[in-house]
């Protein structure tokens, strides 16, 4: 074998390192329109890839046992397979997604399933070097200790380096698929810089022209990407819903779960019980009068829409995804002139606006199908009270189910410490048995003059307060938990239970 110096060493398991983390962020994205983009997602994923490593590790440590050109050799094949598996990950996914979550009904084994199947492959083999690399630098080192140190350090500094470059580069400008083909790509030159170390140059080099083929044949077997757009945050993705042609309907899915729905010749009609309450409600308890209002959360826009169309205003919107406001501007006909737009988190947005008084405040924020953790807690509803004008209202849409009230309980607790008076608003009719229910909680200085409203959603519905003895029999059964900054379990509250 012709002897590796220690920085083509170090060189290598740096780049490994960061190929294979560049992997893990991915996969978190590539899952998000099939299972979508939650705690459990991001766990799952973190532990599928790490079982990979580690069997990984324990492969290529038996490869490492053997003469340094032959364990050369071998960790260039698995490069190779490293590249193949990375290769062909998405288009797996997409294949097997269908028939496992026909299978496994409960979320957590859906998640780990499916991320098993598309990506524990190339975890697997892209461990295997790690141990190889640092076998020979060791053995080939005059200052051992040091030749180790400087591997573990590039392993580490490869892997930084990977999830920066996934998370802030490759997947908003290149896509999940193209970051997957340069990837596998990256695999495949490691593995020639493998075989020619071990003095398997010209047989390297065929399969390498052979793999950078089947990697490139498996991006194009992928570019069918689920998403429209695949911005930082979500994959979102349009899709036409009109009975008629000539009267567009269009629906938002965020990741994989639907956001909003807008009729380009209906400004004012709400397609959904939420969206139709939370609209509702506040007109009511404004009144005639003119008010401002602050949206947590924008996707369709289209309360802003609708409410810009009645001449309500002035409006701002809180949406951390520029892409998403894009998409509601071209698809969902909304004006984004006719609201001040803030793409930034909603909290940070009214933390550094102290001076800002809003008479209403909408809350709407989705990731996956739980609000995110720093938007429902009481740190969070007291800066919202204080963002409120004197006599302001704040509305909240919350998803529960009909068996289990615990996010519900939660919130109502949490929000009973901050506001002097919260209702929680429904559908007016004996729900289904274990159905998931849409609620929404209005908290203001004292209570509306109204407890029933009908509302086009788009067809007439009645909704109205539940009765306060209820909710007070609810959360004595319940005991919730007071969501705080320190501790918001919203995600099990609302999880697999």
């Amino acid at each position: 074998m012709t002897k590796a110096p220690l920085t083509l060493l170090i060189f290598l398991q740096g780049a490994v390192s960061a190929a294979s983390l560049v992997v893990e962020i991915v996969a978190g994205r590539m899952l998000a329109p099939y299972v979508g983009m939650s705690l459990y997602t991001w766990t799952a994923v973190i532990a599928v890839v790490l079982a990979g490593f580690s069997a990984g590790h324990w492969w290529g440590g038996r490869i490492a046992e053997r003469p340094a050109d032959q364990a050369m050799r071998h960790t260039g094949w698995a490069l190779m397979a490293a590249a193949l598996t990375t290769a062909v990950a998405g288009l797996l996914l997409r294949g097997s997604a269908g028939p496992l979550l026909a299978v496994f009904t409960h979320p957590v084994w859906a998640i780990t399933v499916l991320c098993t199947v598309a990506f524990f492959p190339p975890s697997f083999f892209a461990g295997v070097p790690a141990p190889v690399f640092a076998q020979i630098a060791v053995t080939s080192s005059d200052r051992a200790g040091r030749a180790l140190g400087a591997m573990f350090a590039s392993g580490a500094i490869g892997a930084i380096a990977g999830t920066l470059l996934a998370g802030f580069l490759f997947i908003s400008w290149l896509g999940s698929a193209l970051t997957l083909t340069i990837v596998a790509i990256c695999y495949v030159i490691a593995a020639l810089i493998c075989f020619g170390l071990a003095g398997h140059v010209q047989r390297g080099l065929t399969v390498g022209v052979a793999a950078i083929a089947l990697v490139l044949a498996g991006f194009g077997a992928t570019l069918s990407s689920p998403c429209d757009r695949e911005s930082r945050y979500f994959c979102i993705r349009t899709e036409d819903i009109a009975a008629n042609a000539d009267k567009p309907v269009n629906l938002m899915v965020l990741d994989h779960l639907a956001h909003g729905i807008s009729a380009r010749d209906l400004p004012r009609v709400m397609f959904g019980d939420y969206s139709a309450m939370l609209d509702g409600i506040a007109r009511m308890r404004m009144g005639d009068r003119q008010f401002s209002a602050f949206f947590v959360g924008g996707g369709t826009f289209s309360i802003p829409r609708a409410w810009a169309d009645r001449g309500i205003g002035p409006l701002t919107v809180a949406e951390i995804d520029p892409a998403v406001t894009q998409i509601a501007a071209r698809d969902f006909w909304f004006d984004p002139q006719s609201a001040t737009v803030l793409h930034e988190d909603a909290r940070r947005a009214l933390l550094i606006r102290p001076e800002a008084r809003y008479d209403v405040i909408i809350g709407d924020a989705f990731t996956d199908i739980a609000v995110p953790p720093h938007l429902v807690t009481q740190e969070f509803f007291e800066l919202v009270r204080d963002r409120l004008s004197p006599d302001g209202l704040f509305l909240m849409n919350v998803i529960d189910f009909e068996h289990r009230m615990d996010t519900l309980a939660a919130l109502y607790a949490t929000m009973d410490r901050v506001f002097p008076h919260v209702e929680v608003w429904t559908e007016q009719r004996r729900p289904e048995p274990e159905e998931r229910m849409v609620f929404v909680l209005a908290a203001s200085a004292g209570p509306g003059m109204f407890d029933s409203l009908e509302l086009p959603s788009p067809e007439p519905t009645r909704y109205g307060v539940l009765a306060d003895g209820f909710i007070q029999s609810l959360v004595a059964a319940k005991s919730p938990v007071i969501l705080t900054d320190d501790y918001a379990p919203i995600d099990r509250l609302l999880g697999p239970g």
